[in-house]
């Protein structure tokens, strides 16, 4: 086939309409060529200068005149192939563009940013509908109000969706985002009347702008609902709360408590964040369905919220965690500071002799920190099993300091400790 520049279709040599193609030169329509015989397949003379078919083949086939090329075939074959570089390239587009779509959350590639209402009408759409009273009796407390407003931010491959918004804290006075996530229990119609308990999880380390735990990488959400079908766990509903008002720059971090003169990170982890999830879920009314968990940092903040609120919340599991607080920001506060030290609440709820708190910790025999292990250990045998303090130690081999080595020994013990205790689905 003849060269045509990428981009242009091959034309056949020029033919005005109607007319047949130029014979070589000298030669003329219809006649044969000087010396030539017929073509016939018995008996005809081949021209002078080509080949003998050997006997019993078929003639000798002419060729088209040199600088010629046929006239139909190759324009089909050009046609095609131009149809499916056409068609692949059509295709290599729009994946690039649906890809990039995706990445910026551009819809409808993806559900990113979609209103959630969990079981109810979206915030804001102004149907309201009128529920029959809860009897006294009942243990599941109806979502209270008013609606916040849920974003996506990821769907899990069940459904289920953990979705964000920005909580604006009438008691600490401190703003910032809350992740949730409900299992797909929440929405079954055989739990429609049914109040479910909450975790609050708390990350380690900066704990700000995000809550790792919102993520699906570390499998918190899906390692529940796993655990739930197994008969391990209860169906917690999760809150993730930002940890910190600001980045720990410079080592700098809070306790999870409220520190004189600081944004008041306990009463935001305590009474805002609960309150969001009775404003929108329907939870247990009772301390018993109502835990933390949490590592590193995160681990110490939810241990110092169960034992310096046990009329608020039951059970804790947490990982790697410090024991007492250690936060530079508590210079020159030590009254506060010891308020928030475990090991005295500790003492004080079992002088108080009660109520009972359930105490999971688990701890990897690598951890960086080597103090970390002997500390808790301490802790428990100072502690532990004594009156109202009721603990359990999960110690993971070759474990590290890190939330891929806690979430999966979770499964291993402490989610059995805590949820054995508590309660939910209830009515």
């Amino acid at each position: 086939m003849s060269y045509a520049p990428e981009g242009q279709q091959y034309q056949p040599p020029y033919r005005p309409e109607g007319q047949n193609p130029q014979q070589p030169y000298g030669d003329q329509y219809g006649r044969r060529q000087y010396g030539q015989q017929s073509n016939e397949p018995h008996g005809g003379q081949q021209p002078y200068g080509q080949p003998q078919q050997p006997y019993g083949q078929e003639p000798y086939e002419p060729q088209e005149p040199y600088g010629q090329e046929p006239e139909y075939e190759p324009r089909r074959k050009s046609r095609v192939r131009r149809w499916v570089i056409a068609g692949v390239s059509v295709l290599a587009l729009a994946g690039i563009a649906a890809g990039v779509m995706y990445h910026f959350e551009i819809p409808p590639f993806t559900d990113k940013g979609a209103a959630v209402s969990f079981g109810k009408p979206p915030a804001g759409d102004g149907k309201k509908k009128d529920a029959a009273p809860q009897p006294a009796s009942s243990k599941m407390l109806m979502p209270t109000g008013p609606d916040a407003k849920f974003s996506n931010t990821m769907t899990l491959p069940d459904g289920t969706h953990v979705a964000v918004t920005t909580l604006e804290g009438k008691k600490s006075g401190f703003k910032g985002k809350v992740w949730v996530w409900a299992p797909k229990e929440y929405n079954d119609p055989k739990f429609a009347k049914s109040g479910f308990p909450v975790m609050i999880a708390l990350p380690g380390g900066a704990g700000y702008p995000s809550n790792y735990w919102m993520g699906t990488d570390l499998g918190l959400q899906s390692s529940i609902s796993k655990w739930y079908a197994e008969g391990k766990s209860k169906p917690f509903i999760l809150a993730m709360p930002v940890l910190n008002p600001a980045p720990d720059d410079k080592g700098i971090y809070w306790d999870g408590s409220d520190i004189p003169d600081q944004p008041k990170m306990g009463t935001w982890l305590t009474e805002d964040v609960p309150d969001l999830m009775k404003a929108n879920f329907r939870t247990v009314k009772s301390r018993d369905g109502w835990a933390f968990m949490g590592s590193s940092t995160g681990g110490f903040a939810g241990l110092k919220a169960v034992l310096k609120h046990p009329d608020k919340f039951k059970a804790v599991i947490a990982s790697g965690p410090d024991i007492v607080p250690d936060s530079s920001l508590w210079k020159g506060h030590d009254k506060e500071k010891a308020e928030n030290n475990p090991e005295i609440l500790a003492k004080q709820l079992i002088d108080r002799k009660g109520p009972d708190v359930y105490l999971a910790f688990q701890v990897g025999d690598s951890e960086n920190n080597k103090k970390t292990l002997p500390d808790v250990q301490k802790f428990i045998a100072t502690f532990g099993n004594k009156g109202p303090v009721h603990t359990d130690l999960r110690v993971i081999k070759g474990g590290q300091h890190n939330a891929k080595t806690y979430v999966p020994n979770m499964g291993e013990g402490p989610i059995q400790f805590i949820s054995k205790v508590m309660e939910g689905p209830v009515e």
